[in-house]
């Protein structure tokens, strides 16, 4: 599935360059979110990016 999610997440990667996203969490979320991306060898954009497409697909049911 990660694989199919990553080329999702490429379309039109050519088209549109990408822009900054900022917002607050607390430092300890963080350090988990980043330690967590490193474990899956994937960068904290990338896990974002999944992650939203994830919670989009569950929220559609």
């Amino acid at each position: 599935m990660a694989g199919d999610t990553r080329k999702s997440l490429d379309e039109g990667a050519d088209i549109e360059k990408d822009a900054s996203l900022n917002f607050k969490v607390s430092p300890a979320f963080k350090k988990e979110f980043k330690g967590y991306a490193v474990a899956q060898g994937v960068s904290m954009t990338e896990l974002l990016k999944e992650g939203f497409i994830l919670s989009k697909q569950s929220r559609q049911k």
